[in-house]
């Protein structure tokens, strides 16, 4: 049986999608369930328990021998437990200890979601090869991790470098973090999107309204959806 494999989860507040990769890097099966962000935390519990039953319902020999999540945050690695701001049922949700739960005892390592593609771009990415580093990462939220010195550098918590809730407008939205005009309220994708229809640009005949729809606009010169 194959064992130098890890169940990997990104766990985010539009999917959560799961992965049984080998050491190499490569991608043996994939799993995704949508995220339902706005349920209580058992229901989004079982979402990330269909994912994991996914895996390793794959045959024996391809069978994971941990489990690495990188999950929204912010995260607390040290007590295992997840708190992220685009899912408000789960808080202090203790995520290490369920999924140790579902797959019967496994070794589980969480770390912020910023912070695992860091860690993925530094081996086998855009960040190969150097010392110092800032990876960025944007999405339902704006989240990021740190190279210092050629090693991942995550905190004590699993948090380092998630640039997603500092504040660059004191006077700007209120976050749903509890701070005002943060990274993620203006530059994630809803965000991108909810600035630009308040700013009065319209969707076209299709009647998306995402960042991407916004980009494509702006890419055909609309000049609101440019600003």
């Amino acid at each position: 049986m194959q064992t130098d494999l890890v169940a990997a989860l990104d766990i985010g507040g539009t999917k959560i999608a799961g992965a049984l990769v080998d050491d190499h890097g490569r991608i043996l099966l994939r799993a995704q369930r949508p995220t339902p962000a706005k349920e209580d935390g058992d229901t989004v519990m079982r979402a990330v328990e269909d994912v994991l039953r996914e895996l390793t319902a794959a045959p024996l020999w391809v069978r994971a021998g941990a489990v690495g999540i990188g999950s929204a945050g912010p995260v607390d690695a040290s007590t295992g437990t997840v708190s992220p701001v685009n899912v408000p049922g789960w808080r202090d949700f203790p995520l290490v200890d369920r999924v140790r739960a579902v797959t019967g005892g496994l070794p589980v390592e969480l770390v912020g979601d910023g912070v695992a593609m860091t860690a993925a771009e530094h081996w086998q990415g855009a960040a190969q090869g150097h010392d110092n580093a800032l990876c960025m990462v944007v999405s339902t939220g704006v989240g990021g991790g740190l190279i210092l010195g050629g090693k991942l550098h995550p905190g004590p918590t699993g948090n380092a470098g998630h640039i997603g809730h500092i504040s660059v407008d004191l006077d700007g939205d209120p976050c749903p973090c509890g701070a005002r005009g943060c990274v993620e309220r203006i530059a994630s994708g809803p965000n991108i999107a909810r600035r630009a229809l308040d700013s009065g640009w319209r969707p076209g005949a299709d009647g998306d309204v995402s960042a991407a729809a916004v980009a494509a606009a702006a890419r055909g010169g609309d000049k609101v959806a440019i600003a």
